[in-house]
């Protein structure tokens, strides 16, 4: 295995797969020769060239930002000699990219019919609180009332969360849609919503975002208008077992899955490997009329005319681009830099400005068209991909990925972590040294593809492992009884 990757013909760096010690020569498919001239990190870049002090620096064949200074053949490329070269509000003009749209077989999963016509990949019992003043009573509730599961009934879950009330504007009205969302999503096959009975956000001012429901599938539960809130949630919450120990799974097209791509902790190898292989897993999806959809607008940013061009039509450019800027003009409102991003995490793993993070994470975006834009708490209508908006922190951007009506998250890491969502949310490794230490967080080993495998070969293994996982395989997170869940906050706290 060759210690670098040029990804490429037009980049001026090269990435390397593991560390290059200074005094290291490397050949170029060209038959150029290049020696470090000092070491390079796992997952770093080194210039395969001379770069002019203000010159492109140019990897996945695009910018990822401007020399701050005259850079060496065989430097090592980071953020001490490379700056970003992106602007605020950009003018964008559309300029579609070809799609070739292809259809392959069908295949099936084992998931649940809802009778609205929806699907589910799991069949749990959801405690969704209205306002955090509950939170700790909905998990002792869903605690208690995990001794009563039976059947094809998987697991009572609650999902904490401090918003509800003393929020303004849009906060409030993010809150209820997601709420909403959430209590309408086909992987909880009964949902019991327990208010408090003051908040801003009660039951009754919720039930209109909610919509029709089945009063078998969904129940309520006032805390300031029983006895005893946790007695009378478990009686009605059994009632929602017997109803939702109805279902059982039965085999269901994969067209009819919907799956949220997301990344996290970004190393050197994310947009080689993780990213990717997720990238050819939501084309194979969508040639069998499945559904995918990509969020974190923020690490767009510097990739997004990418996404832009590959609008099926000129209107949905015009809603990316809205997609974009107002983000840009989210983050000017509150006086911050747009471009702040990598964290610290991600710069210690290779990445040196947003454009090289955006340019690796929309990869994970395949090379479909772009059938739909949705704003945050909007549900998904359009098969095919999708863009979403949300921030990039991952808790908030997973779960508004669940709330669109994701039944998996995808998420990629080089660094590793073991939140969850309230859906199952597969982490896929960007090497194989994070997979084999955190083998209790890891679902998926993407490194891999730098070692012995191809893109080919593990996009299909990615692909029967997500629809293992659809028919009721566990992944990590899930094993270990983690269930997260976090709203998108903007404003005054009152």
């Amino acid at each position: 295995m060759q210690n670098f990757l040029k990804i490429n013909d037009n980049d001026n760096v090269v990435v390397a797969l593991q560390e290059i010690p200074a005094g290291t020569t490397i050949t170029l498919e060209n038959g150029v020769s290049v020696t470090a001239t000092e070491d390079i990190p796992a997952g770093h870049k080194m210039a395969i060239t001379d770069i002019a002090e203000g010159s492109e620096v140019i990897k996945y064949g695009y910018r990822i930002g401007n020399a701050k200074e005259a850079i060496k053949t065989g430097a090592w490329i980071h953020t001490h000699n490379v700056k970003t070269a992106l602007g605020d509000l950009l003018e964008y003009t559309y300029e579609p990219t070809p799609v070739e749209e292809t259809e392959t077989e069908d295949v099936t999963f084992m998931g649940f019919n809802r009778p609205d016509g929806k699907v589910g990949v799991r069949n749990e019992i959801w405690v969704i609180p209205t306002v955090g003043c509950v939170n700790n009573v909905a998990t002792a509730i869903a605690k208690k009332a995990n001794e009563f599961v039976k059947g094809s009934v998987e697991e009572v879950i609650a999902f904490p969360h401090p918003y509800g009330c003393s929020q303004m504007g849009d906060d409030q009205e993010n809150t209820r849609k997601i709420l909403a969302d959430l209590i309408n999503h086909p992987n909880a096959g009964g949902v019991l919503v327990l208010g408090l009975g003051c908040e801003n956000s009660n039951i009754d001012v919720l039930k209109p975002y909610i919509g029709d429901y089945d009063e078998n599938r969904v129940k309520f539960i006032v805390s300031q208008e029983v006895d005893d809130e946790i007695e009378a949630s478990v009686e009605a919450i059994k009632e929602l077992i017997d109803y939702a120990a109805g279902f059982e799974r039965e085999p269901i097209s994969v067209s009819k899955l919907i799956i949220g791509m997301k990344c996290g902790g970004s190393d050197g190898l994310s947009g080689i490997t993780a990213n990717p292989l997720v990238g050819r897993f939501s084309d194979l999806l969508i040639s069998k009329k499945g559904t995918t959809i990509l969020t974190e607008v923020p690490e767009m940013f510097g990739a997004e005319t990418i996404l832009m061009n590959r609008c099926a039509n000129e209107e949905l450019f015009n809603q990316t681009v809205d997609l974009i800027n107002d983000f840009k003009n989210y983050f000017k409102s509150h006086n911050q830099t747009i471009y702040e991003n990598p964290s610290p995490g991600n710069k210690k793993g290779g990445i040196s400005t947003l454009e090289d993070k955006s340019l690796g994470c929309t990869q994970k975006s395949g090379s479909a068209l772009v059938k739909g834009v949705l704003a945050y708490g909007e549900t998904v209508k359009t098969p095919g991909l999708n863009l979403l908006s949300a921030p990039g922190n991952d808790l908030v951007a997973a779960t508004a990925l669940a709330a669109s009506g994701a039944h998996i998250v995808l998420f990629t890491t080089g660094r590793g972590t073991p939140f969850a969502s309230p859906v199952p949310t597969m982490k896929i490794s960007t090497n194989s040294r994070l997979a084999n230490k955190k083998s209790n967080w890891i679902d998926f080993n993407a490194g891999v593809l730098v070692e012995d495998s191809t893109m080919a070969e593990q996009a299909q293994a990615l692909f029967d492992y997500v629809v293992a996982v659809a028919s009721g395989e566990k992944v990590c997170s899930e094993a270990a009884g983690f269930h997260d869940m976090a709203i998108f906050k903007q404003g005054v706290t009152l």
